[in-house]
C-alpha cells in the first residue's frame, strides 16, 4: 500500500516538497536579517528615549512581513484540507476507482488507515518543518515584541500549526467521504476551516484556561503606552495594554474606561479629550490627549493570562485539535462501509 499512496500521491508531495525549499530559503535569509538587526537595535539602546527608538524603528522593519508570513502559513493547512483531505476519497467515489480497490483483500478501513496515515505524516512533516523555521526567524522580534499570544502569531509558532493542518486534514477527507465531489468538498472544506480558525482565537482560546483579573489606573503614562483609544463604534475604550509585572501577558479582555464610582466614561468627556484636549505640550504617543484622560482618574479592568502560560495553551490547543481530528477520522472510518 505505501508504493500505491506514493504513486496517488506523488505530485502533491513533490509540489510540497518544492514549496517547503522556497519557504525554508527565505525564513533561513528573513531570520539571519532579523537576528542582525536585532543586535543593531540593542547597541543603540542606551537609554530610555534612544531605546524607544530603536524598539519602534526594529518593531515597523519586521512586523508586516511576520504577520504575512504567519496569515500564510495558517493557510498552509486550509490548502492542506482542501487540495490534500478533500480529493483523497471524493476522488475516488467520483470517478468510480474505488470499485476496484474495495474488490481487492485489503479491507475498506485499512485501506482508508494507510492513505489518511500516509498524507497525515506528509502534512505534518510540511508544517510542522514551516513552523520550526518561522518560530526561529520570528524569536527575537517575539522577544522584542512581546506579542506571542497575538491572534495569528499564536497559531503560527510552534506546535500549533501541526494541530491546525492535521485537522483540516482529517475535515477534508470526512466532507469528501459525504460529499463524494471532489470540487464541492474542496469548497467545503475550505470554508469550514477558515471559519474554525476565526472562531478558535475568539471564541475557545480564551476559555481554555481561567483568566487572572486586575484594574489597572489610567494614568497618563498608562495611556501612551497603549497602542489604541476609542473603536470604530467611538466607545471609551484602550487597546494594547500591559499588565505592570506580568510582561508579555495577553490580555484576553478589556472593560471601557471607568471612573472612580465604576462607572463607563461618557463618550462626549472622552472625544472631548481626544479631539480638544487642554494644551500642555506633553510628548507620547498621544501627547495631550493622555494627559487630559489620565487627570480624570480612570481604570480598566482587565482579563489576562500570563506568558508563563504560553506552552499550556499551546498543548491545549493542540490537543483540542488532535481530538477532533480523531472524531472526524472515526466518523470517517464509520462512514467508508457505507460509502
Amino acid at each position: 500500500m505505501i508504493w500505491l499512496n506514493w504513486r496517488q500521491f506523488r505530485l502533491q508531495a513533490i509540489a510540497g516538497a518544492a514549496g517547503l525549499v522556497l519557504i525554508a530559503a527565505y525564513l533561513l535569509y528573513l531570520g539571519l536579517d532579523i537576528r542582525e538587526a536585532h543586535d543593531a537595535y540593542r547597541a543603540r539602546c542606551t537609554d530610555t528615549a534612544a531605546c524607544a527608538q530603536a524598539v519602534a524603528q526594529f518593531q515597523g522593519a519586521y512586523r508586516n512581513p511576520l504577520l504575512f508570513l504567519a496569515a500564510g502559513l495558517q493557510l498552509i493547512a486550509v490548502v492542506i484540507g482542501a487540495f490534500w483531505g478533500a480529493p483523497l476519497i471524493a476522488r475516488e467515489l467520483e470517478l468510480g476507482t474505488h470499485r476496484l480497490v474495495w474488490s481487492q483483500s485489503v479491507t475498506r478501513r485499512r485501506w482508508l488507515i494507510g492513505r489518511m496515515a500516509f498524507v497525515g505524516l506528509a502534512a505534518v512533516i510540511l508544517t510542522g518543518l514551516a513552523a520550526l523555521l518561522l518560530t526561529w526567524a520570528a524569536s527575537p522580534y517575539d522577544e522584542v515584541a512581546a506579542d506571542r499570544f497575538g491572534t495569528i502569531e499564536f497559531g503560527a509558532r510552534n506546535i500549533a500549526p501541526i494541530g491546525y493542518a492535521l485537522l483540516a486534514f482529517a475535515l477534508g477527507t470526512t466532507v469528501g467521504l459525504f460529499v463524494r465531489r471532489t470540487l464541492p468538498a474542496m469548497a467545503i472544506t475550505g470554508v469550514v476551516f477558515i471559519v474554525v480558525q476565526f472562531a478558535v482565537p475568539n471564541l475557545v482560546r480564551p476559555h481554555l484556561m481561567p483568566s487572572e483579573r486586575t484594574s489597572l489606573p489610567m494614568t497618563a503614562q498608562t495611556v501612551n503606552q497603549a497602542r489604541s483609544l476609542g473603536s470604530i463604534t467611538g466607545a471609551p475604550v484602550i487597546g494594547g495594554l500591559q499588565v505592570p509585572g506580568a510582561p508579555d501577558a495577553w490580555i484576553s479582555e478589556t472593560s471601557p474606561l471607568r471612573t472612580r464610582d465604576g462607572r463607563t466614561l461618557s463618550g462626549s468627556t472622552f472625544n472631548a479629550c481626544l479631539d480638544t484636549p487642554p494644551k500642555t505640550g506633553a510628548g507620547g504617543t498621544f501627547g495631550d490627549a493622555a494627559v487630559c484622560l489620565g487627570a480624570l482618574d480612570l481604570h480598566v479592568d482587565v482579563e489576562y493570562q500570563p506568558s508563563g502560560r504560553y506552552w499550556n495553551f499551546q498543548l491545549a490547543e493542540t490537543g483540542l485539535y488532535l481530538l477532533a481530528c480523531a472524531l472526524l477520522t472515526a466518523i470517517s472510518l464509520r462512514r467508508v462501509r457505507r460509502a
